[in-house]
């Protein structure tokens, strides 16, 4: 095994790694595709390496990224943030079995690989926007309408709006909806005022002793 083939190996499994383990099961916290992807990674590696071996085009190359490209998941629904995952998994290990010269152009394309994906899904950025289906119990023709009742109900400020659905028979209205809530106000702590405490009842062993009473 020649050293080129070892650190082209090292190099993938240490950007999986860290793909799966170090990026998306820290912030996702699904362990199916956490499974999924490093299984997809090793196969796609050792398919690439098997091919490379033997004399075939890159057209066979490209296919075999295209047919893999086209598999879904279809047991459970993945956003599109984990079909980035999925997409980048395959890429790493497409490169790495392809083993393009010279030999550090692996790892530093797995390195851009990485770098991207924890940019770009990273928490910081955009936090305060998001994207939701929405289904609502009154139908709404009204576009004014609609958005000052996404807002009453979001409590944010809705930058767009796709109506998906209007049924005017059951009073249903289904719409995708983009929005960004508000900055969080920093709310100055008061400091809490101390009750007067109430007078405390003398207990009976601290009351002087009664006099006896002389009879005469």
């Amino acid at each position: 095994m020649s050293v080129d083939l070892l650190i082209t190996l090292a190099t993938d499994l240490v950007a999986i790694t860290v793909l799966a383990y170090g990026l998306y099961f820290r912030r996702h916290q699904r362990r199916d595709l956490l499974l999924a992807y490093i299984a997809l990674n090793v196969g796609v590696l050792a398919v690439t390496l098997a091919l490379a071996s033997v004399q075939v085009g890159i057209g066979l190359g490209m296919g075999l990224f295209g047919i893999l490209s086209i598999i879904r998941l279809r047991s459970d629904q993945i956003t599109q943030q984990e079909i980035a995952y999925y997409f980048t998994s395959l890429a790493l290990g497409l490169l790495a079995g392809l083993r393009p010269a010279p030999v550090w152009i692996v790892p530093a394309l797995s390195g851009l690989l990485l770098v991207v994906m924890l940019v770009v899904d990273s928490p910081l950025l955009a936090p305060r926007t998001h994207r939701h289906t929405l289904t609502l119990d009154r139908a709404i023709t009204d576009p004014a309408a609609l958005r000052a009742a996404l807002s009453d109900v979001l409590a944010a400020v809705v930058t767009r709006v796709e109506v998906l659905d209007v049924d005017l028979v059951r009073d249903v209205t289904v719409v995708d909806v983009r929005y960004r809530r508000p900055r969080a106000r920093a709310v100055a702590s008061v400091p809490a005022k101390r009750m007067p405490q109430p007078a405390r009842t003398p207990a009976p062993a601290d009351l002087p002793p009664a006099r006896e009473r002389v009879s005469a």
